[in-house]
Parts: C-alpha cells; sequence; structure tokens
C-alpha cells in the first residue's frame, strides 16, 4: 500500500477519536521558473534581500512567502528562524498560527452548507442559535449633569441574519475601546481558557449589540458564530468539519485548529520582545483549545494556504475536487458593504491602507475584504482583489485579475502592517509582462 494511502487511513481514524492530524507534506502546485509566468526574478530577488534584511535586523524571528501566478509558484522562501531563541531554522512546511486567515475559511464553509440548503444567508441567526432570538442594542447616555455615562437598551430593528456574520454587519463587536459596550464584553470573560464553543455562544448572546444589524461594519466574534452555526448545522465540531470537508479534500494536510506533536520541529513562535523581555501572546499551534474559534483559532502552513488560495483562484476546485460553484465564489468575492454603511471601532488605526472602506476603494464581501475601485487606495493591487489576514502577522491576497495570489505567513504581530504593505509592492513590480 502507497505512504499517502496509509496516511489517510490514519489521519481518518484520528479524525474519527477526535484528535488532530498526523503531518503529512501538501503538494504544490507545479512550480515554475517566475518568467515562465510574467515575473523577473531579479525583480524578486528585492523581495528576498529585503526579508533577509529585516530578520538580520531583528524586526521579525523568519517567514515563509509563497508567490503563485498562472497555476504554478513562481516564488517561494522560508527566511529566518522558526523559533529564534532556539537557534531553529524556518523550514517551508513550517506551521503557523493564523488568527483571523481562518474567517475565510470557516466563512467557505457555510457556503457549503447554504449549497447544500442545510441554512440560507438569509436566515436569521436565531434559526440556529436560539441565543440570539431577543437581541438589545446598547446606547451610551450622559448624565448632562453628572457626565457619567450609562448604557440604555434598545431593542435590535432586526435580526442578525447570516449574511450580517458573513460581512461583519451583526452589530457584534471584540469589545476594543472604552465603549460601555466594550467593557461589557471584556467583563464576560468571553475568551476564557476551558469554555465550550456552546458557553461562548450562550455568553455572547447575553451581551448587548454595538450597533443596529445591517448599520455597521465593525469587526467582531461573528465568524465565531458562524463556526457555531456549521457544528449544529452539521452535528460535528468545527475542526472535524473544517478537516474532513475543506481541508482534506484539498490536501491541507497541516491545517486544522492545532497541530500534532509530530509536527514539534516545525512549529513557529514569535521572538522575545526585547522592550519586555517577554514573547507576543501567541498561541502556540501544538496545544488543542478548549473550543475552536471559526474567527481565528487554526494553523497552517505556507504551502497549505497556497493551494486554498489558488481553490478560490480556480472559481472553487483544485484538482478535480470542487467544493463549491463558481457562482458562489463570485458571491463571496463581490462587496457585500450597502452604501452608506458606516464603520465602527478603530477602523482607521487598526487597518489603515486594509481598511475595507469606500475612502480606501475597498468593501468586504462574504469572508475577505475586497478592492472595489482603481486609485483610492495607495497600496498596490487589482480591482477585485481580495485578502485578509490575522493579528499574529499573516497575510494573503488574491489577484483574478493578475492570476495571482501571494501568501505571508510570519509570527511577529507587531510588524503585520508594515509587511503588508512591503509585500504587496514587491510582489506588483516583479511583474514584467
Amino acid at each position: 500500500m502507497r505512504r499517502r494511502s496509509v496516511l489517510r487511513i490514519v489521519a481518518a481514524a484520528t479524525l474519527a477519536a477526535g484528535l488532530a492530524l498526523p503531518a503529512m507534506t501538501a503538494e504544490l502546485p507545479h512550480a515554475a521558473r517566475p518568467e515562465e509566468v510574467g515575473l523577473s526574478s531579479a525583480r524578486l530577488s528585492r523581495l528576498s534581500e529585503w526579508l533577509q534584511g529585516e530578520v538580520a535586523r531583528g524586526a521579525v524571528p523568519g517567514a515563509a512567502i509563497i508567490i503563485g501566478r498562472r497555476g504554478k509558484i513562481a516564488y517561494q522562501q522560508a527566511v529566518g528562524f522558526r523559533d529564534r531563541e532556539a537557534n531553529a531554522p524556518m523550514p517551508e512546511d513550517a506551521v503557523f498560527r493564523i488568527a483571523s486567515m481562518t474567517k475565510p475559511i470557516v466563512s467557505l464553509g457555510i457556503m457549503m452548507l447554504a449549497e447544500e440548503g442545510r441554512l440560507s444567508l438569509t436566515d436569521p441567526v436565531a434559526r440556529h442559535l436560539p441565543e440570539f432570538q431577543e437581541m438589545r442594542v446598547g446606547v451610551p447616555r450622559t448624565d448632562p449633569t453628572t457626565g457619567r455615562v450609562s448604557l440604555a437598551l434598545e431593542p435590535a430593528a432586526r435580526p442578525i441574519t447570516v449574511q450580517d456574520l458573513l460581512r461583519h454587519t451583526s452589530g457584534l463587536t471584540y469589545g476594543n475601546g472604552e465603549d460601555p459596550v466594550a467593557q461589557a464584553y471584556r467583563q464576560a470573560n468571553l475568551r476564557e481558557r476551558g469554555i465550550t464553543s456552546a458557553e461562548f455562544i450562550r455568553r455572547l448572546a447575553a451581551l448587548p449589540l454595538m450597533h443596529q444589524p445591517g448599520t455597521h461594519w465593525e469587526y467582531s466574534y461573528s465568524t465565531d458564530v458562524l463556526g457555531r452555526i456549521i457544528e449544529v448545522v452539521s452535528g460535528t465540531d468545527l475542526h472535524s468539519f473544517v478537516v474532513e470537508r475543506i481541508a482534506r479534500p484539498l490536501g491541507m494536510t497541516d491545517t486544522g485548529f492545532w497541530a500534532p506533536q509530530e509536527a514539534t520541529s516545525r512549529a513557529a513562535y514569535p521572538q522575545t520582545d526585547r522592550n519586555t523581555g517577554r514573547r507576543p501572546a501567541v498561541p502556540d499551534p501544538l496545544v488543542r483549545p478548549s473550543w475552536f474559534s471559526g474567527g481565528g483559532g487554526m494553523v497552517s502552513t505556507a504551502r497549505d494556504y497556497a493551494r486554498f488560495a489558488q481553490f478560490l483562484l480556480n472559481k472553487g476546485e483544485l484538482d478535480g475536487v470542487r467544493l463549491v460553484s463558481r457562482k458562489t465564489i463570485e458571491l463571496m468575492t463581490a462587496n457585500h458593504l450597502p452604501a452608506g454603511t458606516r464603520y465602527g471601532g478603530d477602523i482607521g488605526t487598526r487597518f489603515a491602507a486594509l481598511a475595507p472602506t469606500p475612502e480606501m476603494g475597498q468593501g468586504f464581501g462574504l469572508g475577505f475584504a475586497v478592492r472595489t475601485e482603481a486609485g483610492l487606495n495607495p497600496l498596490p493591487g487589482s480591482v477585485g482583489d481580495y485578502y485578509w489576514g490575522g493579528a499574529y502577522g499573516t497575510y494573503f491576497w488574491v489577484d483574478p485579475r493578475e492570476d495571482m495570489y501571494v501568501i505571508l505567513m510570519m509570527q511577529a504581530p507587531a510588524q503585520r502592517l508594515p509587511f503588508r504593505y512591503q509585500l504587496r509592492q514587491f510582489a506588483y513590480q516583479a511583474i514584467v509582462d
């Protein structure tokens, strides 16, 4: 029996036991010289030199980058350290915590269930999670005499829908800032270790909304709610659903919600902060979480996410495996924010040029941001490109017009925005066709 067949049998047994998958090497699309796909080797060397310089000066511990174009891998680099303190070099198949790059994968899971007729994007969330039946919106009130701020509650004008969750117009929040609703989120201890996904939903649904549903784009726990909907509708936990229905069919063999101990020599970690003497708070990729965060809980590799990006670029198919239709990918990658959508939170400082705002020529689809106009954004790209990143440093985008995608994997939270900016510049300046 061939080795890959044996590994698939082992993987199936492991999944049935509720454990992490054993490590298997993901196969990439065929490699090509950059010139074969319209890129310049000399110009790509600028990216390599910059990345090596950033590692040498201690800005980041290391990174893994893949650029694919016209169905082939044109550039692949693993630079620096997967663990600088251990002097462990970065392998090409290093395993990273990908944080919010979990969201596009979980959003795809929702769209698969929609195609099967098991839910609809128009469904009220309460149809699947009754805890969201009677939602209230928190409205701060300031006493003109004392200046004290209290929180009044108003009924939600309409139910939250599955589409609201996908496009972050649910009225939920992440609890950043000093708004009374944000403070209530933090006091609810939503990130407490040891709770279940059902308990997370119970605590979240008991909190007031930050906004009326459908009125504001507010980055939030929305995709965590989608993850719980997948569990309820499918009857399986989110890790099992993602691995069995998405990762394994697409050959994403190192993708799930934690990595096995066999991947110890490939696990990537942030470096110690020189100012604090501590590492940034990035969860260990080898540790199984108590519940599976659809908004930010997964691990993956540059190779695996390259396969996911190629699947998206192929409009829902990879290597003969089709998970969703072309029309579903077209729906996901269109802008779903209506004219007049307002924006909450610290969107300007948190996302800057990557903010999904009209001022930046961008909107938001079903799981990622989408470029909608040319000439407004300071970063290079194409109308129709779509992207997202993770708080720990990872980032990807897909550019259908250029038939290209780019994957960045690193564990360097403080450097995530400048690296995304530079990577876009280096990737597009290498196009010479």
